[in-house]
C-alpha cells in the first residue's frame, strides 16, 4: 500500500494553487520533472487522476478538488506544527520567501535582505519580482512588499524608508526637439511613454502643488508595464516619462535624464513590508521582522 508523503502533498497542493507545473516547481525549488514525478507517484497509490493536464493548462479533476478540499485544512495544520517546532529554534535557519515589485526589491536589497543574510548565514531567502499584486498567503510567501496603499488592510505592515516621490523625465536629445513643460497640462503636446497597472489599466500622471492637483491622461508612441523598459525607451529620445525618482537618480546626476516638473511631482506611499499574523512564526520569520524594525527606528523622518 503507497504511503503518502508530505513532499507529495505539497507538491499537489502548489500545483492546484499555481494552476502551472512550472510556476508550482518553482515555489516549492524543485525541478518540474521532480514535481511531475511525485505527483504522478501520488495519483498512482490513488488509482485515480487528480489533474487534467493539457498542453496548455493543468486543471483539478473532481477527484482533485474533493481531495484539495479535504487535505488541504489538515496540511495547514502540519505546516502550523512544523512552524511552532521551528519558533524555538536557538538560531534562524530555513527559507523566507518574499514577493516584491521590481523597484520595491531594488530599494530592500541591501540595506535590508543583504545585510539580514550577513547576520543569518543560516537563513535562504527566496525573493520573487512582479508587477502583479497577489495574495501572498494564497500563493505560499512569507512576507510582501510594496507600497503601503496597496497593502491588504488585514497584513501586519513594517514602514520601510521615508516616502519617496515621482519624478518625469527626458533625454537631452528629446529636449533638442521638444520645449521642456512648465505645468502639467504641457504634457499633451509631447510625446509620452504610458506604463500599465498589473491589472491591466495605465497609469495615470498625478501632479500636486500648493494643493492644486492634475491628473493627467498622457498620450505616447508605446505603453509598456516595466521600469527597466520605460528607462531604456526614455534613455532613447523616444519621450517622457513617469518614475520613481530614486530608480533614477543616478542618470539625473550624471546628465543622461533631465527632470522637469519637478515643483509639480508629489510623494509617493512609503514603502511596506508586510506579513500575516501566526500563532508561531518560524525564528528566520521573527529574525526578519525583528531586524526590518530595527532598520526602521534608524531611519529618520
Amino acid at each position: 500500500m503507497h504511503k503518502t508523503s508530505l513532499h507529495e502533498l505539497d507538491a499537489v497542493i502548489a500545483v492546484a494553487r499555481r494552476r502551472s507545473f512550472r510556476a508550482a516547481a518553482h515555489e516549492l525549488g524543485i525541478s518540474t520533472t521532480a514535481l511531475s514525478n511525485a505527483v504522478a507517484k501520488l495519483e498512482a497509490g490513488f488509482g485515480v487522476r487528480l489533474f487534467t493536464r493539457t498542453t496548455r493548462s493543468v486543471s483539478l479533476t473532481d477527484a482533485g478538488w474533493t481531495f484539495i478540499e479535504q487535505v488541504s485544512p489538515a496540511l495547514y495544520d502540519i505546516q502550523s506544527a512544523l512552524e511552532t517546532v521551528r519558533s524555538h529554534q536557538s538560531s534562524p535557519s530555513g527559507t523566507l520567501r518574499i514577493n516584491s515589485s521590481a523597484s520595491a526589491a531594488r530599494e530592500i536589497l541591501s540595506p535590508l535582505v543583504l545585510e539580514f543574510l550577513r547576520r543569518h548565514p543560516q537563513v535562504h531567502i527566496d525573493l520573487v519580482t512582479e508587477g502583479r499584486l497577489i495574495d501572498v498567503v494564497a500563493e505560499g510567501f512569507d512576507l510582501g512588499v510594496r507600497v503601503s496603499e496597496l497593502v491588504p488592510s488585514d497584513m501586519i505592515t513594517i514602514p520601510l524608508g521615508r516616502p519617496q516621490r515621482y519624478a518625469v523625465l527626458g533625454s537631452p536629445a528629446y529636449f533638442k526637439d521638444y520645449p521642456v513643460p512648465l505645468v502639467p497640462p504641457d504634457l499633451l503636446h509631447h510625446q509620452c511613454i504610458k506604463i500599465r497597472h498589473p491589472n491591466g489599466v495605465p497609469v495615470k500622471w498625478r501632479f500636486e502643488k500648493n494643493g492644486r492637483v492634475a491628473e493627467i491622461d498622457v498620450r505616447g508612441p508605446i505603453t509598456l508595464d516595466e521600469a527597466s523598459l520605460a528607462r531604456a525607451t526614455v534613455m532613447s529620445g523616444i519621450g517622457l516619462a513617469f518614475f520613481i525618482e530614486a530608480d533614477v537618480r543616478a542618470d539625473v546626476e550624471a546628465g543622461r535624464l533631465i527632470e522637469v516638473l519637478t515643483d509639480w511631482t508629489r510623494p509617493r506611499a512609503p514603502l511596506c513590508l508586510y506579513y500575516p499574523g501566526r500563532r508561531n512564526p518560524s525564528a528566520a520569520l521573527n529574525a526578519f521582522v525583528g531586524f526590518a524594525r530595527e532598520i526602521q527606528a534608524r531611519t529618520p523622518s
